[in-house]
């Protein structure tokens, strides 16, 4: 068996022996959006530390914890604290939570971050709307002998990001009278942040947004066929929080098909 299936199997196997809940959609929470968890009808919490095997951020401020509960009367599975290659993981484990939470039942993979624009006109606080991604500079997470349980050796990377879900956030935004731009989406491996060369290139790549996070996990998602949404928040400022709380209670609605029943 592959290892890091074998891997992700356990970590299935410690989930389930202490959590009973089937969520619809998975959020990665990135930074700054961590309490967001805490806004949501929560049902019950699982530590990294007591599912075995699993990776634990080093991150400060990010918990390290799933958290499983309600957005209305969708049901989800919420990341506190998501690990990163800077970290020193192999692919495999940065993208085992992707993994697991589709395995736990998640249907739909909400990516948000914080990162660094590189599009003309970007301020602090602003949101961009992924709309596609550039992953060339960190090990792809399907590298290796491919996991056939997971997925098919050569998946189409055409449209990682559902468009649906895209028009769904682009109509909450608009009720809310939120400006978000859209655009593309490059990981870099980190932890260093960018020089100005390396922002300009990325600028030349055709990059509108940069961080170390959200790609690998976008692949990982959509070779297990999962829905692929992704926000990007430009670096913190004082509009940041302001804008983020006005703006999560908002993260629904989702398709009826997502919706418990």
């Amino acid at each position: 068996m592959n290892p890091a299936y074998e891997k992700l199997l356990k970590c299935y196997d410690s989930y389930k022996a202490k959590i009973d809940f089937t969520p619809k959609v998975a959020l990665i929470l990135g930074s700054g959006l961590g309490d967001y968890a805490d806004d949501i009808r929560v049902v019950d919490t699982l530590d990294y530390h007591d599912i075995e095997g699993f990776p634990v951020s080093t991150v400060p401020g990010h918990k390290g914890r799933f958290i499983f509960g309600y957005v209305d009367d969708v049901p989800v599975v919420c990341m506190q604290g998501r690990v990163h290659y800077y970290e020193g993981y192999e692919m495999s484990d940065v993208v085992l939570p992707t993994r697991l939470m589709k395995m736990m039942g998640a249907e739909v993979l909400f990516l948000t971050n914080a990162a660094g624009g590189i599009q003309l006109g970007m301020h602090a606080g602003d949101f961009m709307l992924i709309k596609d991604q550039i992953a060339s500079f960190v090990p792809s997470p399907l590298r290796g002998a491919n996991i056939e349980e997971l997925g098919v050796r050569f998946p189409d990377m055409s449209q990682i990001y559902d468009l649906d879900l895209q028009d769904i956030v682009k109509r909450a935004a608009s009720a809310l009278e939120i400006r978000i731009k859209e655009g593309t989406y490059i990981q870099l491996s980190g932890p260093q942040f960018e020089t100005p060369h390396e922002v300009a290139m990325c600028r030349t790549l055709g990059a509108d947004a940069v961080g170390m996070s959200t790609a690998c996990e976008a692949i990982a998602a959509k070779h297990m066929g999962m829905k692929v949404l992704g926000i990007s928040l430009r670096a913190a400022s004082h509009q940041f929080r302001s804008h983020t709380q006005k703006f999560r209670r908002r993260l629904t609605p989702l398709p009826r098909n997502l919706r418990r029943s």
